[in-house]
């Protein structure tokens, strides 16, 4: 098989930009000639093998950031809005978007961002929301989705808050010694920690220094609230760094943020990076042995390992969703090419949906998405009380998954019979391209539509 040529001249430009050379100059450091580098850095040529070693021996560059931009997320991105019935007559081709995703990544955010605001005030005038009309209605980005969108295109990685986490959990030693020393760090800014049965999951009380903690919540739980109460008393000044220069558009998306940065230092502090990827390298990555040894869910390993993207020291790249019974993901990333559906839910024929199936037990599937990339997935379902019988119980399914090429390092592929063929899923029904699809909603938009009233297949229409 050809081996895939490597176009990166937005991330050459990037580099480039973040030392401070002149192109003469960059092109001097990786011994090519300054129209070459012009060429490459277009994306009219290829990066050449001397260049990418040059890279990685002039600047250090761990070569696989060249092929893990946001380039691919951009064009899943775009592909999903461009699905919209609104862009029905004028839908790009793919090769194109490709083009753009490559070579104006600004511009693609653009187009993203105005189709949100487009998206939202349809969805405000079809419910005759009650802010139109108000001084305080102008149109932006919903701040959950501004959110959502920080993580995506950070790749779900934030190093300096990871780092944090990291050197907070060596200080406590062993996994049974966090809770303590978050005690202890507590404590050290006049906070009393209590662990009570009538609290919710926390609750902070600044004028007592009080921290309730319920009761109800699993050990690992409980865990990663001292964990966020520890990352807001103790890291504020490195979270609200990373909120300024993540540049928020209103108060409302910086205080979501600020949240989901707290809940990463949490999760990172509970499972330290180094020592987290060597234990699940060593165990093949089995999520239940390493919830056991770090006193975590199931849940907190899962994303854990989609996160697990520093430069120089990756895992594997994963991707990880929750999807809840009504088949709507409630938190997705992704570290490989699959990019999830950004609205509704994810494609039924994924084995996600079938864990409520059979809750508490791991579903294997070996699945192909239409550009023939091959996936290895896991899913599981899992149910939490609500600590007393009248208390309502929280349903949800966990996805995790990988490329075909890192299969053999997953504990869960042992016995796949790759020969025996792979399940064919896609991301939405409208950017989909089988013809074949049984459980298919709708029609894709890129394609023309044929209507025989004679004849029925499995679906009503045709497509040319």
């Amino acid at each position: 098989m050809a081996q895939q040529k490597l176009y990166a001249g937005a991330k050459l430009r990037e580099i480039r930009t973040q030392i401070g050379l002149t192109q003469k100059d960059f092109a001097a450091k990786l011994g090519v000639s300054l129209p070459y580098l012009n060429q490459m850095e277009n994306n009219n040529r290829p990066l050449s093998t001397s260049v990418v070693l040059a890279l990685a021996r002039e600047f250090g560059l761990d070569v696989t950031e060249l092929s893990a931009g946001d380039s691919e997320r951009l064009v899943s991105d775009l592909r999903e809005a461009l699905a919209d019935p609104l862009f029905a007559n004028a839908t790009p081709p793919l090769p194109d978007l490709r083009l753009v995703g490559a070579n104006a990544s600004s511009f693609a955010r653009a187009f993203l961002d105005l189709h949100r605001a487009y998206r939202q005030a349809q969805e405000q005038l079809g419910a005759l929301d009650e802010a139109l009309g108000r001084e305080d209605s102008t149109l932006r980005l919903s701040p959950w989705e501004e959110v959502r969108d920080f993580f995506h295109y950070c790749d779900n990685y934030i190093d300096a808050v990871d780092r944090a986490a990291e050197h907070f959990a060596a200080q406590a030693g062993a996994a049974p010694d966090i809770l303590e020393h978050a005690t202890t760090t507590l404590a050290r800014h006049k906070i009393t920690v209590k662990i009570s049965r009538g609290a919710p999951l926390r609750r902070f009380d600044a004028a007592s220094g009080i921290l309730e903690i319920s009761a109800k919540a699993s050990h690992a739980t409980q865990a990663f609230q001292l964990l966020h109460q520890v990352a807001l008393v103790n890291q504020s000044d490195l979270l609200e760094a990373t909120l300024d220069l993540a540049r928020f558009q209103s108060d409302e998306s910086r205080a979501i943020a600020k949240i989901g940065l707290a809940n990463y230092f949490a999760g990172a502090a509970l499972l330290p990076y180094r020592r987290f990827l060597s234990a699940a390298q060593t165990c093949r990555h089995d999520l239940e042995t390493l919830a056991d040894q770090f006193g975590a869910s199931l849940e907190q390993v899962a994303h854990r390992l989609s996160t697990l993207q520093r430069p120089g020291a990756k895992g594997v790249p994963f991707f990880f969703v929750r999807v809840d019974q009504a088949g709507t993901i409630t938190k997705r990333h992704s570290a490989t090419r699959l990019q999830f559906a950004r609205f509704g839910g994810a494609c039924p024929l994924w084995n996600v949906h079938r864990a409520f199936e059979t809750p508490g037990r791991f579903l294997r599937q070996l699945a192909e998405t239409p550009d023939g990339v091959q996936y290895f997935c896991l899913s599981i379902a899992i149910a939490k009380g609500g600590g007393s019988f009248h208390a309502p119980v929280r349903r949800y399914a966990l996805g995790l998954g990988c490329e075909i090429d890192h299969a053999d390092g997953l504990v869960y592929a042992d016995g796949m019979d790759r020969a025996g063929g792979f399940d064919p899923i896609g991301i939405s029904c409208r950017i989909c391209e089988r013809e074949d699809c049984h459980q298919r909603s709708v029609p894709p938009l890129e394609r023309r539509l044929r209507v025989d009233h004679d004849h029925r297949h499995i679906l009503p229409y045709s497509m040319e």
